[in-house]
């Protein structure tokens, strides 16, 4: 599948069938196919050089299942803090969401995915779903793009001129590339990371 997606890929550590049924257990909810495709065929490491999709790897700083419970919290304590400034404490905090997506999206999203920009990537779990919807959440915490309705149309509309609607700054198409991360190569990026943080 992700053959014809990418002109070259460097496979990185590879997911196991284990690794992925390990990390629908903790997460408490069934990865989408397309992801799944992914995390066994290309692994760990960078689409285009700018964006990390997280997979199900027994590196604990880089497993889906520590990257999503860590992002997570991240932009909590982010949006939380706001209540604190003296200039945003007496407004709520308030998502601008593309589309036609309902006010509920951020209750259900289960991130996955950080570009080098800054935004994060997330499913909106819907349980019983083959797939799950793609979204963008932009840097500023505040305004979520639609980025597909899969992976493999994400990362071929990151190729594209569709990048400008997923990501809003982004400067060029990504390159049609995958470069891969072994376990060794992952451990050390854990290491160089600032602490909480796994670089995009």
């Amino acid at each position: 599948m992700w053959q014809g997606v990418f002109a070259e890929i460097t496979p990185g550590l590879l997911s196991t069938e284990a690794d992925i049924a390990r990390a629908e257990a903790e997460l408490g909810f069934a990865l989408p196919a397309s992801y799944r495709a992914f995390a066994r065929e290309c692994g760990a490491g960078r689409i285009g050089g700018q964006l990390r999709i997280a997979t199900p790897v027994p590196v604990p700083s880089a497993d889906i299942v520590t990257r999503a419970h860590v992002v997570a919290h991240s932009v909590a304590v982010a949006i939380d803090s706001l209540s604190e400034n003296p200039l945003t404490r007496d407004e709520p905090h308030r998502f601008t969401i593309e589309g036609d997506a309902d006010a509920a999206l951020m209750e259900r999203a289960a991130f996955f995915g950080e570009t080098s920009g800054g935004s994060f990537l997330f499913w909106d779990v819907t349980p019983g779903a083959e797939e799950y919807e793609i979204w963008a959440l932009d840097a500023d915490l505040e305004t979520i793009h639609f980025g597909g309705t899969d992976l493999l149309a994400l990362v071929r509309g990151l190729q594209g001129a569709e990048i400008l609607h997923i990501l809003g700054g982004a400067d060029a198409p990504l390159p049609s590339l995958f470069e891969g991360d072994d376990e060794a190569a992952l451990a050390r990026i854990a290491l160089e990371a600032p602490a909480g943080e796994l670089e995009a």
